[in-house]
């Protein structure tokens, strides 16, 4: 089936005008997005919601801006604080990559967020989504923003396809970059309101193309929602998992002030002494876990 070529002119302007519009009334009222946010929360929020949902985010988001308003004061505490302060946001990796970059944030940017987006790169676990909407959203440097969301969105409106593809192409970001606004402001806005389109109506399993603003103009709305690209990819099954075990290893060690035996941490799987043994030593590897007398603990 030969796809629609992607809208230019005025059809992209129409589609850009209405979803802007769009977000100018529904966007949600998120702290990160308030004007007086600093570079440094809206670093926070981009990192904290990889793969986690927002309303999960926003109690640790607010309590990590309460503890290390700044980047220098969580570079003074230990990389254990920054897992324990994670909660059960998932993933936990992010926190010791948010301690080592704001180490890295003192040591080279005199303890602020880097404006330029090389420097952003350049930071711990950052990668080219995370450095393009700190760039967009904290610096108004109007940096082509491509999450899933705004990916789903191109797909079905522009070119005509239920799901985006498996992994970001070089035709997808190209699209997205074409179908950024001339004017800065314009731009950066449309960054916010294409992934929050995609996050409430345009979704992946359940669209809501009856509340989308531009159905009308959706290509794949317009050709009948024909599902020949097959369903979105389903997570990885989570009962038994190593991820499972591990998150319950390092809830433990977050639960206690002491360090603790082996013994106590098999309780996390007692069915399979190897998969803690295994979990315990990829915890240990990653820097998630440190061996200490008497047991095990986090970071410190």
């Amino acid at each position: 089936m030969t796809r629609p070529a992607p809208e230019t002119g005025a059809a992209s302007a129409l589609l850009r005008s209405a979803v802007l519009d769009w977000y100018d009334r529904h966007g949600r009222d998120l702290p990160w997005r308030d004007p007086g946010c600093s570079p440094w929360g809206v670093y926070l929020s981009e990192v904290m919601s990889q793969q986690t949902p927002v309303a999960r985010v926003l109690p640790v988001w607010e309590r990590w801006l309460e503890r290390w308003p700044t980047p220098a004061d969580l570079a003074a505490d230990s990389p254990g604080e920054a897992v324990r302060m994670w909660d059960r946001l998932g993933y936990p990796r992010r926190a010791l990559r948010l301690w080592e970059s704001a180490g890295v944030m003192v040591e080279r940017h005199a303890g602020q967020v880097p404006r330029d987006h090389d420097d952003l790169l350049a930071l711990p676990g950052v990668g080219p989504y995370t450095a393009a909407a700190v760039a967009s959203f904290a610096f108004g440097d109007p940096r082509t923003v491509v999450d899933t969301n705004v990916r789903r969105v191109l797909a079905r409106t522009v070119t005509g396809t239920e799901h985006a593809a498996p992994a970001l192409t070089a035709a997808e970001m190209r699209l997205a970059e074409a179908s950024m606004p001339d004017d800065r402001d314009e731009a950066n806005r449309w960054n916010a309101a294409s992934m929050e389109l995609g996050a409430l109506v345009c979704t992946a399993r359940a669209p809501r193309c009856d509340d989308c603003p531009v159905s009308h103009l959706c290509a794949w709305q317009v050709a009948g929602r024909p599902a020949h690209d097959g369903p979105p990819r389903r997570g990885q099954a989570w009962h038994g998992t190593d991820r499972q075990v591990r998150g319950r290893i390092v809830q433990l060690l977050r639960e206690s002030a002491d360090p603790l035996p082996r013994r106590d941490l098999a309780t996390t799987w007692p069915d399979d002494p190897a998969k803690v043994e295994r979990c315990l030593a990829t915890l240990v590897d990653d820097g998630l876990v440190e061996p200490v007398e008497g047991g095990y603990t986090l970071p410190r």
